[in-house]
């Protein structure tokens, strides 16, 4: 059964997740910011195998459906005939904005996970599925956070763009607020999309990284596509174990830029005195966006 949440699993604190034995990965050898090394040796002849397969079928799709910002950085990436080498990627994008990429274990807790970004760190798990989790998995992966992640950190506004969210979500902790940046970033870091000159394209990890989604968000008349409004999206819930019913809509990453950047305490106020409304909710004056039609 479909169930609607207020906040992704990767956003739960370690201490919740580990419940019941059902966090993934190797925390043994993290050091206290959750950072570890990663074991590129480690990685066996059929995990490699696996990665390409992934990235097989994402890079058959990506064209036409991703934005292209997306493509271009993941064609410099070079990244197709094995598990990457995480130094190696963090050479070329510290050159180009300032991030590094740090490998971690699993899913690690907020304040951590907010610190990394506001120091434009991103934290990459180490751990790749097994291959019965080929169509879909409930952990991030390495296959989701490089491939669905790391291309758009090449660009420059969408890198400061995600620095200044890790120095919201710290603050909203601070601010008991959390449930409402979290949805905020599911809806736009992990399932955004972008006009462009070509129509409507993907830049979310979430949907750059799902063999299914990344059609259904563009083609799939059911869910809502609605322009990017940050207090409605903050209000709005979501779906965590299927395809999303309402995504929203951004004209360029400077407009996402100008929309996260305030200081949200007043508008945290507001929404703690407001119902969620539910994921495929349309509200009075709202446009539906149209779905991108096929011509082949």
């Amino acid at each position: 059964m479909n169930t609607t949440v207020d906040q992704a699993d990767f956003f739960k604190t370690l201490e919740e997740k580990s419940d019941g034995g059902k966090l993934r990965g190797d925390y043994s050898s993290c050091d206290e910011r959750y950072v570890v090394k990663q074991d590129w040796a480690a990685y066996t002849p059929e995990q490699h195998a696996l990665w390409r397969r992934l990235y097989q079928r994402q890079a058959k799709l990506v064209p036409d459906r991703a934005c292209e910002m997306f493509i271009e950085s993941l064609d410099k990436l070079d990244a197709a005939g094995e598990i990457p080498r995480l130094d190696r990627t963090t050479e070329a994008l510290y050159k180009a904005t300032g991030w590094e990429l740090v490998a971690v274990p699993g899913l690690i807790p907020d304040l951590t996970f907010f610190e990394h970004l506001a120091e434009r760190r991103f934290p990459v798990t180490v751990w790749l599925r097994d291959p019965d989790e080929f169509d879909y998995i409930v952990e991030p992966d390495i296959f989701h956070d490089f491939f669905g992640h790391v291309p758009l950190l090449f660009n420059p506004v969408f890198a400061d763009h995600l620095q200044q969210f890790g120095k919201g979500g710290i603050k909203a902790l601070n601010l008991d607020a959390l449930k409402y940046l979290a949805r905020l970033y599911w809806y736009t870091v992990e399932f955004g999309l972008i006009e462009s000159p070509h129509g409507l394209r993907a830049y979310g990890a979430g949907i750059l990284s799902s063999g299914g989604e990344i059609e259904y968000c563009l083609t799939s008349p059911t869910p809502r596509r609605i322009a990017l409004d940050a207090e409605r999206i903050m209000r709005t819930l979501y779906k965590i174990d299927s395809y999303q019913e309402t995504y929203f809509v951004i004209r360029d990453y400077q407009q996402l830029f100008d929309a996260t950047a305030p200081d949200f305490t007043p508008m945290y106020e507001r929404l703690k005195k407001q119902d969620a409304l539910p994921a495929n909710s349309l509200l009075p004056g709202e446009v539906n966006i149209p779905p991108k039609v096929r011509s082949d």
